[in-house]
């Protein structure tokens, strides 16, 4: 496996302050996120600014719709140039086949796909069942052919055991050891454990984003997962 790459999420609401953190963070060995908030607020253009910045850039608008649908998306984001994207597995067998035949019409095997499990918001019952649906759907997403998968770090180690070394898993919900999970974010890891368990990506945003001092922050968060800043 190559080294984990961090991945920060630009959660805000505008390109000035996307723009402006991609400027804080330039010349580190990291990725940037676009999510549903920036990109329906600025749209394609912001993501092909932010491609000439130098940073690999992560689509991240979770795709779920009728297979058409997310065939045209898919094909229409790998042809902006986006890095990798996501789309929701409960879409089903059908939906994911039409997201990599709309690949496969913009650029052979580019970008990867990845299956967006449970989210990272959602808390795990006493019973390990969303352990459970994790594991079944990211079995199925290899299955389906795509390239990985999004789950928490605290499962990432029995996805690895099951779908092998060479399929990716990517972990939001990020925080420094010691820090609270906050409201949106349930089944936390640091970024130490998420690259213990054997994670490819990590995604961080309000503890690198709402940082006094977003660098320093990121430079903390690749020093925990043992990359040099």
């Amino acid at each position: 496996m190559n080294a984990p790459c961090l991945i920060i999420a630009l959660d805000v609401p505008s390109s000035v302050q996307a723009l402006a953190l991609a400027q804080a963070l330039a010349g580190l060995p990291l990725w940037l996120k676009v999510g549903l908030e920036l990109f329906t607020a600025e749209g394609p253009d912001l993501v092909r600014v932010l491609l000439k910045r130098s940073f690999p850039l992560f689509l991240d608008l979770k795709f779920h719709d009728i297979p058409p649908t997310v065939r045209g998306a898919v094909r229409a984001a790998a042809r902006l140039g986006a890095h990798m994207l996501t789309l929701h597995l409960e879409g089903g067998e059908a939906m994911a086949a039409a997201a990599l035949e709309g690949r496969g019409e913009a650029r052979a095997g580019e970008p990867p796909i990845m299956g967006v499990t449970v989210l990272t918001s959602l808390r795990e019952t006493e019973n390990g069942l969303l352990e459970d649906l994790v594991l079944q759907r990211a079995l199925e997403a290899k299955r389906w052919g795509l390239d990985g998968i999004v789950c928490s770090g605290r499962e990432v180690s029995s996805v690895r055991k099951a779908c092998g070394p060479d399929f990716l898993c990517l972990c939001p919900g990020i925080r420094f050891e010691g820090e609270p999970a906050g409201a949106d974010q349930a089944r936390v890891v640091s970024p130490a454990e998420a690259v213990a368990a054997g994670a490819d990506f990590l995604v961080m945003g309000r503890p690198v984003t709402r940082s006094a001092n977003p660098a320093a922050a990121a430079r903390r968060a690749l020093n925990d997962m043992g990359r040099r800043a």
